[in-house]
């Protein structure tokens, strides 16, 4: 497992970086294990996944939405097939106890199965209008291509409840994973890959947030982005999203606040607080 480099998946191709420089994997339970390498990747292969994305956008946005839906489905049942094998990615690279994982799997499963039936729930609004014999409606389109950072601590999930809804509504996505979890984008990507998704429309580019992460935020074909990851961070992608006229979704700095009454029942409050606590690596 630890030669292994991972690569970038654009326009329908796994490649390789062309920056020659890697990210060391650790096994966070044994730092002195070498999972693989993650690529540094450059701006200019975010620029190639974002024009990949942008020339696919036409025929994906004209694909019938239910058909959108079925390879969302397809991707829920490889998931499932595949579901042993990406919970032990997850626990070696992010850390989260195995049956920690397998939840976090069976929960993209779920997200999975829910999106697909959105492509037969896109209803647009009626509304009255004064004049005789006249209506108004309205129709849901997609915004076009979408940009898709994501955390480490929920490295399935978080990408899928990210990326399913974005292609099944008609965009086209880069996903830019957390360099410590490459091995468990590779995997989800693949899964999306092998449900037959046209080349184009689901694309990930491994990096920094400075090289590949700014460009996303900032590239004028970027018509939305999607985040999750610190206060500090999303404050300054939101402020640059929006000068640029364009949808930023920002889920930042997570806490959970315990409210303990005196008529709770004690041990299941003491239980939730522990496990939102330390669950999860801490992340819960």
């Amino acid at each position: 497992m630890g030669n292994v480099t991972y690569k970038n998946y654009i326009n329908g191709a796994w490649v390789e970086s062309t920056s020659g420089r890697t990210v060391p994997n650790l096994n966070p339970a044994n730092t002195n294990e070498v999972l693989g390498h993650a690529p540094a990747s450059t701006r200019e292969e975010a620029q190639a996944a974002i024009r990949a994305a942008h020339e696919a956008f036409p025929a994906w946005r004209a694909t019938a939405a239910p058909a959108r839906g079925r390879i969302i489905y397809q991707a829920m049942e490889l998931m499932i097939q595949r579901k042993e094998e990406l919970a032990t990615m997850l626990t070696h690279e992010e850390g989260k106890l195995l049956s920690e994982a397998r939840g976090e799997v069976q929960r993209s499963i779920n997200i999975l199965e829910y999106m697909a039936g959105e492509g037969r729930r896109m209803p647009g609004e009626t509304v009255p209008s004064e004049l005789p014999n006249t209506f108004c409606y309205t129709v849901r389109e997609p915004l076009g291509v979408v940009a898709l950072i994501t955390p480490w601590n929920f490295p399935v999930a978080i990408p899928v409840w990210k990326i399913a809804p974005a292609l099944v509504a008609g965009n086209t996505a880069i996903f830019k994973p957390a360099s410590l979890t490459p091995g468990t984008a590779q995997m989800v990507v693949k899964i999306f890959e092998d449900a037959g998704l046209p080349r184009g429309v689901l694309n990930m580019v491994i990096g920094s947030g400075g090289t590949v992460g700014d460009e996303l935020v900032n590239n004028p074909a970027v018509r939305a982005v999607s985040f999750t990851g610190s206060n500090d961070i999303g404050s300054k992608l939101y402020d640059q999203v929006a000068a640029r006229g364009c949808r930023a979704q920002c889920e930042m700095g997570g806490k959970n606040p315990v409210v303990v009454m005196e008529d709770c029942d004690f041990n299941l409050a003491v239980e939730g607080t522990v496990q939102g606590a330390f669950g999860s690596t801490g992340q819960r």
